[in-house]
Protein backbone atom coordinates (compact mmCIF):
# COMPACT_ATOMS: atom_id res chain seq x y z
CA UNK A 1 0.00 0.00 0.00
CA UNK A 2 2.98 2.35 0.18
CA UNK A 3 2.94 2.66 -3.60
CA UNK A 4 0.89 5.02 -5.73
CA UNK A 5 1.52 8.08 -3.59
CA UNK A 6 2.30 11.51 -4.99
CA UNK A 7 5.17 13.62 -3.71
CA UNK A 8 2.85 15.62 -1.45
CA UNK A 9 1.24 12.49 -0.04
CA UNK A 10 4.64 10.98 0.78
CA UNK A 11 5.71 14.08 2.68
CA UNK A 12 2.48 14.12 4.66
CA UNK A 13 2.72 10.41 5.45
CA UNK A 14 6.25 10.88 6.75
CA UNK A 15 4.94 13.46 9.23
CA UNK A 16 2.29 11.16 10.65
CA UNK A 17 2.16 7.73 12.22
CA UNK A 18 0.93 6.29 8.92
CA UNK A 19 3.01 4.45 6.32
CA UNK A 20 0.51 5.38 3.64
CA UNK A 21 -2.05 8.15 3.17
CA UNK A 22 -4.74 8.53 0.53
CA UNK A 23 -6.76 11.42 -0.93
CA UNK A 24 -9.58 12.51 1.34
CA UNK A 25 -8.06 10.98 4.47
CA UNK A 26 -7.97 13.21 7.56
CA UNK A 27 -4.60 13.22 9.26
CA UNK A 28 -2.78 15.02 12.06
CA UNK A 29 0.72 15.92 10.89
CA UNK A 30 3.80 17.17 12.71
CA UNK A 31 4.90 20.65 11.68
CA UNK A 32 8.41 21.84 10.85
CA UNK A 33 7.58 25.55 10.60
CA UNK A 34 4.66 27.75 11.68
CA UNK A 35 4.63 31.23 10.13
CA UNK A 36 2.61 34.36 10.96
CA UNK A 37 2.89 37.97 9.83
CA UNK A 38 1.83 41.39 11.07
CA UNK A 39 -1.74 41.00 9.79
CA UNK A 40 -2.51 37.42 10.80
CA UNK A 41 -0.12 37.11 13.73
CA UNK A 42 -2.00 39.22 16.30
CA UNK A 43 -5.17 37.19 15.69
CA UNK A 44 -3.24 33.93 16.03
CA UNK A 45 -1.56 35.15 19.20
CA UNK A 46 -4.89 36.06 20.79
CA UNK A 47 -6.21 32.57 20.01
CA UNK A 48 -2.99 30.98 21.26
CA UNK A 49 -3.29 32.81 24.58
CA UNK A 50 -6.85 31.55 25.02
CA UNK A 51 -5.54 27.98 24.81
CA UNK A 52 -3.41 28.42 27.94
CA UNK A 53 -0.94 25.74 26.87
CA UNK A 54 1.91 27.01 29.02
CA UNK A 55 4.32 27.64 26.15
CA UNK A 56 5.01 27.26 22.45
CA UNK A 57 5.83 23.83 21.07
CA UNK A 58 9.28 24.83 19.79
CA UNK A 59 11.06 28.20 20.08
CA UNK A 60 12.96 27.65 16.83
CA UNK A 61 10.13 26.48 14.59
CA UNK A 62 7.87 29.53 14.88
CA UNK A 63 8.67 32.38 12.49
CA UNK A 64 7.26 35.89 12.94
CA UNK A 65 7.67 38.38 10.10
CA UNK A 66 6.12 41.85 10.11
CA UNK A 67 6.15 42.50 6.37
CA UNK A 68 2.76 43.69 5.10
CA UNK A 69 2.54 47.24 6.49
CA UNK A 70 6.18 47.75 7.42
CA UNK A 71 7.86 50.06 8.04
CA UNK A 72 4.70 50.88 9.98
CA UNK A 73 2.39 53.00 7.85
CA UNK A 74 0.13 54.16 10.70
CA UNK A 75 -0.66 53.66 14.38
CA UNK A 76 -2.66 50.48 13.78
CA UNK A 77 0.20 48.91 11.82
CA UNK A 78 2.62 49.84 14.60
CA UNK A 79 0.37 48.20 17.17
CA UNK A 80 0.09 45.04 15.06
CA UNK A 81 3.88 44.76 14.81
CA UNK A 82 4.21 45.47 18.53
CA UNK A 83 2.06 42.43 19.33
CA UNK A 84 4.47 40.20 17.38
CA UNK A 85 7.52 41.80 18.96
CA UNK A 86 6.27 41.34 22.51
CA UNK A 87 5.08 37.77 21.88
CA UNK A 88 8.52 36.86 20.53
CA UNK A 89 10.24 38.32 23.61
CA UNK A 90 7.87 36.69 26.09
CA UNK A 91 8.31 33.25 24.51
CA UNK A 92 12.00 33.44 23.67
CA UNK A 93 11.38 33.00 19.95
CA UNK A 94 14.57 33.33 17.95
CA UNK A 95 12.96 33.68 14.54
CA UNK A 96 11.39 37.10 14.90
CA UNK A 97 12.77 39.45 12.27
CA UNK A 98 12.36 43.19 12.68
CA UNK A 99 12.40 45.95 10.06
CA UNK A 100 15.85 46.22 8.49
CA UNK A 101 16.51 42.51 8.98
CA UNK A 102 13.42 41.04 7.37
CA UNK A 103 11.79 40.94 3.97
CA UNK A 104 8.61 39.79 2.31
CA UNK A 105 8.03 36.53 4.14
CA UNK A 106 7.87 34.16 1.17
CA UNK A 107 11.08 35.54 -0.28
CA UNK A 108 12.78 35.76 3.12
CA UNK A 109 12.24 32.27 4.56
CA UNK A 110 13.82 30.36 1.64
CA UNK A 111 16.66 32.88 1.43
CA UNK A 112 17.49 32.36 5.11
CA UNK A 113 17.29 28.56 4.96
CA UNK A 114 14.33 28.48 7.34
CA UNK A 115 12.40 26.12 5.06
CA UNK A 116 13.76 23.15 3.18
CA UNK A 117 12.88 20.06 1.14
CA UNK A 118 10.58 17.59 2.85
CA UNK A 119 9.24 20.06 5.42
CA UNK A 120 5.59 20.43 6.38
CA UNK A 121 4.97 24.16 6.76
CA UNK A 122 1.86 26.11 7.62
CA UNK A 123 1.54 29.86 7.49
CA UNK A 124 -1.30 32.22 8.26
CA UNK A 125 -0.93 33.65 4.77
CA UNK A 126 -2.41 32.17 1.63
CA UNK A 127 0.83 32.32 -0.37
CA UNK A 128 2.68 30.03 2.04
CA UNK A 129 2.44 27.51 -0.80
CA UNK A 130 5.58 29.22 -2.23
CA UNK A 131 7.91 26.76 -0.48
CA UNK A 132 6.76 23.92 -2.69
CA UNK A 133 9.46 25.17 -5.04
CA UNK A 134 11.93 23.54 -2.65
CA UNK A 135 10.12 20.22 -2.55
CA UNK A 136 8.27 20.97 0.69
CA UNK A 137 4.59 20.68 1.56
CA UNK A 138 3.52 24.19 2.49
CA UNK A 139 0.08 25.68 2.68
CA UNK A 140 -1.82 28.64 4.02
CA UNK A 141 -4.11 28.26 7.03
CA UNK A 142 -6.33 30.45 9.18
CA UNK A 143 -5.05 32.23 12.24
CA UNK A 144 -6.74 29.72 14.57
CA UNK A 145 -4.92 26.80 12.93
CA UNK A 146 -1.69 28.78 13.18
CA UNK A 147 -2.36 29.33 16.88
CA UNK A 148 -2.84 25.60 17.42
CA UNK A 149 0.32 24.95 15.43
CA UNK A 150 2.32 27.30 17.66
CA UNK A 151 0.92 25.55 20.72
CA UNK A 152 1.27 21.86 19.85
CA UNK A 153 3.29 21.68 16.63
CA UNK A 154 0.61 19.78 14.77
CA UNK A 155 -2.15 20.48 12.27
CA UNK A 156 -5.08 18.61 10.77
CA UNK A 157 -5.18 18.13 7.00
CA UNK A 158 -7.39 16.40 4.51
CA UNK A 159 -4.91 14.65 2.21
CA UNK A 160 -5.22 16.29 -1.20
CA UNK A 161 -5.61 14.53 -4.52
CA UNK A 162 -3.27 15.81 -7.20
CA UNK A 163 -3.12 17.34 -10.66
CA UNK A 164 0.01 16.66 -12.66
CA UNK A 165 1.59 19.33 -14.85
CA UNK A 166 4.19 17.78 -17.12
CA UNK A 167 6.51 20.49 -18.39
CA UNK A 168 8.42 20.03 -21.64
CA UNK A 169 10.68 22.33 -23.65
CA UNK A 170 12.29 25.57 -22.50
CA UNK A 171 11.01 29.08 -21.99
CA UNK A 172 11.52 31.57 -24.86
CA UNK A 173 13.27 34.92 -24.26
CA UNK A 174 11.27 37.36 -22.08
CA UNK A 175 9.01 34.53 -20.82
CA UNK A 176 9.27 33.48 -17.17
CA UNK A 177 7.73 31.37 -14.47
CA UNK A 178 5.14 34.11 -13.91
CA UNK A 179 3.93 33.70 -17.49
CA UNK A 180 3.80 29.94 -16.98
CA UNK A 181 1.60 30.07 -13.91
CA UNK A 182 -0.69 32.73 -15.39
CA UNK A 183 -1.08 30.51 -18.45
CA UNK A 184 -1.94 27.51 -16.28
CA UNK A 185 -4.45 29.44 -14.16
CA UNK A 186 -6.07 30.70 -17.36
CA UNK A 187 -6.19 27.11 -18.59
CA UNK A 188 -7.78 25.49 -15.53
CA UNK A 189 -9.51 28.53 -13.86
CA UNK A 190 -9.28 29.98 -10.37
CA UNK A 191 -10.95 26.92 -8.86
CA UNK A 192 -9.55 24.35 -11.27
CA UNK A 193 -7.29 22.82 -8.62
CA UNK A 194 -9.60 23.31 -5.64
CA UNK A 195 -8.02 21.63 -2.59
CA UNK A 196 -5.79 19.59 -4.90
CA UNK A 197 -2.03 19.47 -5.02
CA UNK A 198 -0.50 20.95 -8.17
CA UNK A 199 2.54 18.77 -8.86
CA UNK A 200 5.01 19.98 -11.50
CA UNK A 201 7.18 17.45 -13.23
CA UNK A 202 8.74 16.56 -16.58
CA UNK A 203 11.98 17.49 -18.39
CA UNK A 204 10.96 21.14 -18.58
CA UNK A 205 11.41 21.56 -14.82
CA UNK A 206 15.18 21.55 -15.29
CA UNK A 207 14.85 24.57 -17.59
CA UNK A 208 13.19 26.65 -14.85
CA UNK A 209 15.32 28.67 -12.47
CA UNK A 210 14.58 28.58 -8.75
CA UNK A 211 13.08 32.06 -8.99
CA UNK A 212 10.78 30.78 -11.74
CA UNK A 213 9.71 27.89 -9.51
CA UNK A 214 9.05 30.13 -6.54
CA UNK A 215 6.76 32.29 -8.69
CA UNK A 216 4.86 29.24 -9.96
CA UNK A 217 4.42 27.62 -6.53
CA UNK A 218 3.47 30.98 -5.02
CA UNK A 219 0.41 31.31 -7.24
CA UNK A 220 -0.87 27.74 -6.88
CA UNK A 221 -3.43 29.14 -4.45
CA UNK A 222 -4.78 31.34 -7.25
CA UNK A 223 -6.01 28.15 -8.92
CA UNK A 224 -7.58 27.08 -5.61
CA UNK A 225 -4.84 24.52 -4.88
CA UNK A 226 -3.93 23.25 -1.45
CA UNK A 227 -0.29 23.42 -2.47
CA UNK A 228 2.06 23.47 -5.43
CA UNK A 229 5.23 21.40 -5.46
CA UNK A 230 8.32 20.75 -7.58
CA UNK A 231 10.68 17.77 -7.50
CA UNK A 232 14.08 18.29 -5.90
CA UNK A 233 16.86 18.41 -8.49
CA UNK A 234 20.42 19.75 -8.74
CA UNK A 235 19.22 23.37 -8.87
CA UNK A 236 17.16 22.87 -5.72
CA UNK A 237 20.05 21.28 -3.86
CA UNK A 238 22.46 24.02 -4.96
CA UNK A 239 20.02 26.69 -3.77
CA UNK A 240 19.60 25.07 -0.36
CA UNK A 241 23.33 24.37 0.03
CA UNK A 242 24.04 28.06 -0.51
CA UNK A 243 21.57 29.05 2.22
CA UNK A 244 22.23 27.14 5.42
CA UNK A 245 19.82 28.09 8.18
CA UNK A 246 21.32 30.61 10.59
CA UNK A 247 18.97 29.87 13.46
CA UNK A 248 17.94 26.22 13.29
CA UNK A 249 19.25 22.88 12.06
CA UNK A 250 17.54 21.95 8.81
CA UNK A 251 18.20 18.69 6.97
CA UNK A 252 16.61 18.41 3.52
CA UNK A 253 14.60 15.24 2.96
CA UNK A 254 13.87 14.32 -0.62
CA UNK A 255 10.65 12.60 -1.61
CA UNK A 256 9.67 11.44 -5.09
CA UNK A 257 6.28 10.51 -6.43
CA UNK A 258 5.80 6.82 -7.11
CA UNK A 259 5.96 5.84 -10.76
CA UNK A 260 2.33 4.71 -10.54
CA UNK A 261 1.12 7.64 -8.43
CA UNK A 262 -2.50 8.54 -9.06
CA UNK A 263 -3.47 11.93 -10.48
CA UNK A 264 -6.91 13.30 -11.18
CA UNK A 265 -5.70 14.77 -14.46
CA UNK A 266 -2.45 15.36 -16.34
CA UNK A 267 -1.68 18.50 -18.32
CA UNK A 268 1.26 18.69 -20.72
CA UNK A 269 2.64 22.23 -21.00
CA UNK A 270 5.09 23.07 -23.79
CA UNK A 271 7.19 25.87 -22.33
CA UNK A 272 8.56 26.84 -25.73
CA UNK A 273 5.05 27.70 -26.95
CA UNK A 274 4.33 30.23 -24.20
CA UNK A 275 4.04 33.96 -24.77
CA UNK A 276 4.22 36.75 -22.18
CA UNK A 277 0.87 36.42 -20.45
CA UNK A 278 -1.35 39.07 -18.85
CA UNK A 279 -4.17 38.57 -16.36
CA UNK A 280 -6.90 41.14 -17.04
CA UNK A 281 -9.17 42.44 -14.27
CA UNK A 282 -10.57 41.18 -12.07
CA UNK A 283 -9.57 37.52 -11.64
CA UNK A 284 -6.21 35.82 -12.17
CA UNK A 285 -7.73 33.38 -14.70
CA UNK A 286 -8.80 36.19 -17.07
CA UNK A 287 -5.63 35.70 -19.08
CA UNK A 288 -4.57 36.71 -22.55
CA UNK A 289 -1.22 36.96 -24.27
CA UNK A 290 0.59 40.26 -24.45
CA UNK A 291 -0.36 40.41 -28.14
CA UNK A 292 -3.98 40.94 -27.08
CA UNK A 293 -3.09 43.49 -24.40
CA UNK A 294 -0.72 45.81 -26.25
CA UNK A 295 -1.55 49.47 -26.04
CA UNK A 296 -3.66 49.45 -22.87
CA UNK A 297 -2.71 52.64 -21.02
CA UNK A 298 -1.34 52.39 -17.47
CA UNK A 299 -0.86 54.85 -14.63
CA UNK A 300 1.35 52.70 -12.43
CA UNK A 301 3.70 49.74 -12.66
CA UNK A 302 4.63 47.70 -9.58
CA UNK A 303 7.51 45.24 -9.66
CA UNK A 304 7.90 43.22 -6.46
CA UNK A 305 5.76 41.16 -4.04
CA UNK A 306 6.18 37.62 -2.72
CA UNK A 307 5.67 36.44 -6.31
CA UNK A 308 8.23 38.53 -8.17
CA UNK A 309 10.56 40.42 -5.86
CA UNK A 310 13.50 38.05 -6.30
CA UNK A 311 17.01 38.61 -7.75
CA UNK A 312 16.16 37.55 -11.31
CA UNK A 313 13.16 39.87 -11.26
CA UNK A 314 15.38 42.80 -10.27
CA UNK A 315 17.97 41.86 -12.87
CA UNK A 316 15.54 41.66 -15.79
CA UNK A 317 13.96 44.93 -14.71
CA UNK A 318 17.38 46.59 -14.77
CA UNK A 319 18.13 45.14 -18.22
CA UNK A 320 15.00 46.72 -19.64
CA UNK A 321 15.33 50.06 -17.85
CA UNK A 322 19.03 50.63 -18.53
CA UNK A 323 19.40 53.75 -20.64
CA UNK A 324 15.64 54.33 -20.70
CA UNK A 325 13.19 56.53 -18.79
CA UNK A 326 9.82 55.80 -17.25
CA UNK A 327 7.09 57.36 -19.38
CA UNK A 328 5.61 60.68 -18.33
CA UNK A 329 2.52 60.16 -16.22
CA UNK A 330 3.55 56.68 -15.08
CA UNK A 331 4.70 55.76 -11.58
CA UNK A 332 7.13 52.81 -11.42
CA UNK A 333 7.51 51.29 -7.95
CA UNK A 334 10.18 48.60 -7.49
CA UNK A 335 10.19 46.55 -4.29
CA UNK A 336 13.02 44.02 -3.67
CA UNK A 337 11.76 41.05 -1.69
CA UNK A 338 14.39 41.16 1.07
CA UNK A 339 17.20 43.28 2.44
CA UNK A 340 19.68 40.90 0.82
CA UNK A 341 18.03 41.40 -2.57
CA UNK A 342 17.98 45.16 -1.96
CA UNK A 343 21.73 44.97 -1.35
CA UNK A 344 22.12 42.98 -4.60
CA UNK A 345 20.42 45.88 -6.37
CA UNK A 346 22.98 48.27 -4.91
CA UNK A 347 26.06 46.08 -5.50
CA UNK A 348 25.11 45.23 -9.08
CA UNK A 349 24.28 48.78 -10.05
CA UNK A 350 20.60 48.01 -10.57
CA UNK A 351 19.51 50.56 -7.95
CA UNK A 352 21.26 53.31 -9.89
CA UNK A 353 19.57 52.18 -13.10
CA UNK A 354 16.15 52.20 -11.40
CA UNK A 355 16.56 55.67 -9.96
CA UNK A 356 18.04 57.17 -13.11
CA UNK A 357 15.09 55.74 -15.03
CA UNK A 358 12.69 57.59 -12.73
CA UNK A 359 11.52 54.68 -10.59
CA UNK A 360 10.98 54.52 -6.83
CA UNK A 361 13.04 51.86 -5.04
CA UNK A 362 11.28 50.73 -1.86
CA UNK A 363 12.33 48.91 1.27
CA UNK A 364 11.00 45.31 1.27
CA UNK A 365 7.26 45.24 1.99
CA UNK A 366 4.05 43.74 0.65
CA UNK A 367 2.80 47.32 0.43
CA UNK A 368 0.65 47.94 -2.66
CA UNK A 369 -0.07 44.28 -3.41
CA UNK A 370 -2.98 44.27 -0.95
CA UNK A 371 -3.72 47.97 -1.12
CA UNK A 372 -1.72 48.63 2.04
CA UNK A 373 0.70 51.43 1.22
CA UNK A 374 3.57 52.35 -1.14
CA UNK A 375 1.33 52.68 -4.19
CA UNK A 376 -2.41 52.57 -3.52
CA UNK A 377 -4.56 53.38 -6.57
CA UNK A 378 -7.19 56.09 -6.90
CA UNK A 379 -10.51 55.71 -8.71
CA UNK A 380 -10.09 55.24 -12.44
CA UNK A 381 -6.40 54.39 -12.26
CA UNK A 382 -4.90 51.32 -13.88
CA UNK A 383 -1.80 49.41 -12.79
CA UNK A 384 0.25 46.62 -14.25
CA UNK A 385 1.81 44.60 -11.45
CA UNK A 386 3.92 41.53 -10.82
CA UNK A 387 1.75 40.74 -7.81
CA UNK A 388 -0.54 37.72 -7.51
CA UNK A 389 -4.11 39.02 -7.27
CA UNK A 390 -6.15 41.51 -9.27
CA UNK A 391 -9.49 41.36 -7.47
CA UNK A 392 -11.78 44.39 -7.41
CA UNK A 393 -10.24 46.94 -5.04
CA UNK A 394 -7.17 44.78 -4.42
CA UNK A 395 -4.68 47.63 -4.90
CA UNK A 396 -6.87 50.52 -3.87
CA UNK A 397 -10.14 52.04 -5.01
CA UNK A 398 -12.86 49.65 -6.23
CA UNK A 399 -12.92 51.61 -9.48
CA UNK A 400 -9.23 51.00 -10.15
CA UNK A 401 -7.86 48.12 -12.24
CA UNK A 402 -4.91 45.75 -11.86
CA UNK A 403 -3.35 43.74 -14.70
CA UNK A 404 -1.00 40.95 -13.59
CA UNK A 405 2.19 40.35 -15.57
CA UNK A 406 5.84 39.37 -15.40
CA UNK A 407 8.62 41.80 -14.42
CA UNK A 408 9.71 42.01 -18.06
CA UNK A 409 6.28 43.13 -19.22
CA UNK A 410 5.80 45.45 -16.24
CA UNK A 411 9.15 47.15 -16.85
CA UNK A 412 8.61 47.51 -20.60
CA UNK A 413 5.14 48.91 -19.99
CA UNK A 414 6.49 51.48 -17.54
CA UNK A 415 8.81 52.76 -20.26
CA UNK A 416 6.12 53.12 -22.93
CA UNK A 417 3.17 54.06 -20.74
CA UNK A 418 1.02 51.21 -22.01
CA UNK A 419 1.10 47.40 -21.87
CA UNK A 420 4.04 46.40 -24.06
CA UNK A 421 5.78 43.27 -25.28
CA UNK A 422 9.41 43.42 -24.04
CA UNK A 423 10.49 42.38 -27.54
CA UNK A 424 9.16 45.69 -28.87
CA UNK A 425 11.39 48.08 -26.96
Amino acid sequence: MRDRMTMTQKILAAHTEHDHVYPGQFIEADLDVVLVNDITGPVAIREYERMETGGVFDKEKIVLTPDHFTPNKDIKAAEQAQVLREFAKENGLINYFEVGRVGIEHAFLPEQGLVTAGDVIIGADSHTCTYGALGAFSTGVGSTDAAAGMAIGKAWFRVPAALKFELVGTLPPWVSGKDLILHIIGLISVDGALYNSMEFTGPGVAALSMDDRFAVANMAIEAGAKNGIFPVDEKTLAYMDARPAKTMTKTPKIYEADADAEYLQTFVIDLSALRPTISFPSLPDNTRTVDEAKGIRIDQSVIGSCTNGRPEDMEITARILKGRRVADGVRLIIIPGTQEIYLDCVKNGWAEIFIEAGAVLSTPTCGPCLGGHMGVLAAGERAIATTNRNFVGRMGHVDSEVYLASPAVAAASAVTGCITDPEDI
